[in-house]
């Protein structure tokens, strides 16, 4: 089961990958080491200056101590994955039992402290929309991070893992141009733009629900659910819950300062929200729309 949860890629990504970055591609999976070693050190000037202006607006606004304590919560969470991956289906007679949902406690909790202290709005505002010259810039300095990368490690990210997570930020521009900001959505849609949070609450509020809404999904759902289902969901909800942990982190360096680069810091809040949109993108093609070939084969048929 080991080799079957880890993240599924082809040569063809690692190229693009290298093509993105402007290095030379050697026909093998890069690891977070050689694209360090590989990247130019890039004019991170801009993204400094994103990430000083988030520190001024956020001084003394964010609890620290919260932060750090469900950041290790968190932690733990994530290196219960492989358990809960064990345990399959939830149980339960007349509703699921806590399987996911304890997974996402305490991202729950470092969410609704960011939502009160107007983290979200002050990363929106600072930070550009998705474009290919931001994600690079992104993808540049969150290589670069080694705090992140280590974070990564000790939270049950393997270097090939850490290179996927990298991978999702630079080969989807198409896919994170659509999910603009909302500072950016034109007056004149059918919808009222006031109702429409920020960029980066939406990425980790909705890898929250989605990860939360899993034990019902697939405890009503369990005569349909195949062993290949979980399988593709498991790094689904690790790579989310791996953005919320870097996103967290961006958080706690604001709070309490720390090793982090302005530069870094802005990095990680743009790469952390890109993380987590391709995956929720992800997880509803691999878990949550079943289609007939997909799905496990009825036994009244």
């Amino acid at each position: 089961m080991a080799n079957a949860n880890r993240p599924q890629v082809s040569v063809e990504d690692h190229d693009r990958l290298a093509q993105n970055l402007g290095i030379r591609s050697s026909g093998e999976e890069l690891t977070i080491e050689e694209l360090r070693g590989a990247i130019d050190a890039s004019d991170g000037r801009e993204l400094a200056s994103m990430g000083e202006a988030i520190r001024g607006d956020l001084d003394g606004e964010l609890d620290a101590e919260l932060i750090e304590r469900e950041l290790s919560e968190l932690a733990t969470q994530i290196r219960r994955l492989p358990e809960v991956r064990e345990a399959g289906i939830p149980d339960g007679e007349t509703e699921p039992e806590v399987l996911y949902r304890e997974l996402a406690a305490p991202g729950w909790r470092i969410y609704d402290h960011l939502v009160e202290a107007g983290f979200f709005e002050s990363a929106e505002a600072n930070l550009p929309r998705f474009t290919p010259e931001h994600i690079e810039r992104t993808a540049h300095g969150l290589i670069q991070a080694e705090p992140l990368t280590d974070a990564l490690t000790e939270c049950g990210f393997d270097e090939r893992e850490q290179t996927v997570l990298v991978m999702n930020v630079v080969n989807n521009n198409n896919r994170l141009a659509r999910w603009t900001p909302a500072k950016d959505i034109p007056d004149e849609v059918e919808f009222n733009v006031e109702d429409v949070p920020p960029l980066q609450q939406r990425a980790m509020g909705g890898t929250l629900l989605w990860v939360k809404n899993l034990d019902i999904h697939l405890w009503q759902k369990k005569i349909l659910i195949t062993d290949e289902i979980l399988d593709d969901g498991y790094w689904d909800v690790k790579a989310m819950l791996g953005g919320l942990y870097v996103m967290a982190m961006a958080a706690r360096e604001i709070a309490e300062g720390g090793s982090l680069s302005d530069e870094q810091l802005a990095a990680a809040l743009s790469a952390s929200t890109a993380i987590m949109i391709t995956n929720q993108e992800e997880i509803v093609k691999d878990m949550f729309w079943i289609t007939e070939e997909m799905r496990k084969p009825s036994t009244l048929r």
